[in-house]
Parts: C-alpha cells; sequence; structure tokens
C-alpha cells in the first residue's frame, strides 16, 4: 500500500518538474519551482500547480 502511494508521488513530481521546464519561466524561477518540488514532494508539487507559472486560478 505506502510502496503504491510513495510510486503515485514519485510519478507526479516527475511530471511537475518536466511541466515546470517547459513552462515559460525564468531559469531562476525554474530552479526554485524545482527545489521545492524535490524538497516539498507533496507540498511542493500542489502549491507548484496552484501558484506555479501558468498554475490554475484560485
Amino acid at each position: 500500500m505506502y510502496s503504491a502511494i510513495g510510486l503515485l508521488i514519485l510519478v507526479l513530481d516527475i511530471f511537475a518538474i518536466i511541466k515546470i521546464l517547459q513552462s515559460s519561466a525564468g531559469g531562476g524561477e525554474k530552479i526554485l519551482w524545482i527545489l521545492a518540488v524535490l524538497i516539498f514532494p507533496v507540498a511542493g508539487m500542489i502549491v507548484w500547480f496552484f501558484a506555479g507559472p501558468g498554475g490554475k486560478k484560485l
């Protein structure tokens, strides 16, 4: 069970990092977002989805 959750988080983090790299954000901003996703895997990904470059508006 925990392995499946960990794998899901890993896949979603990789997806988020790919989308960050494809975004039109500047180089420094991309690095900060990638670090946020790597350091805080779940929270960083959620915050990036809503507040990152091209993110959804609340």
